[in-house]
C-alpha cells in the first residue's frame, strides 16, 4: 500500500493556507482541502507526474493546486509533502539552509 506522507513544515503551511481560508471563504477552504486530498491520490497513482525542482534540492518535485505548489519527494513506499506553499514564494530562498 502507498502512503502520502505530510512533514510538520506541510502541516503548518497547511493550517496556515487553512486559517487564511477560514477567515475569508469557508467554501473555498473546503475546494481548497478537497483539491489538495484529489492530487494526494494522483501522487500515489503517478508518483512523478510533477515537475522536478532538482535545481532547489536533488530529490523534489512539485504540482500546481490553485495559487499554490505541493512540494514533495518520492520515497520507498509512496511520496512525502515538504511543503505547501504560494507560486509566487522564492522557492530558492525557502530551502536556504
Amino acid at each position: 500500500m502507498r502512503i502520502c506522507l505530510i512533514s510538520p513544515e506541510a502541516s503548518q503551511d497547511l493550517d496556515e493556507i487553512f486559517d487564511y481560508f477560514a477567515s475569508q471563504n469557508v467554501e473555498a477552504g473546503e475546494r481548497f482541502v478537497i483539491a489538495f486530498e484529489n492530487k494526494c491520490e494522483k501522487l500515489l497513482q503517478f508518483p512523478s507526474m510533477g515537475r522536478s525542482y532538482q535545481d532547489i534540492e536533488p530529490s523534489l518535485r512539485g504540482i500546481p493546486l490553485d495559487n499554490y505548489i505541493i512540494l514533495y519527494r518520492l520515497i520507498e513506499n509512496g511520496v512525502e509533502i515538504v511543503r505547501v506553499v504560494s507560486g509566487y514564494r522564492n522557492l530558492e530562498h525557502l530551502f536556504d539552509r
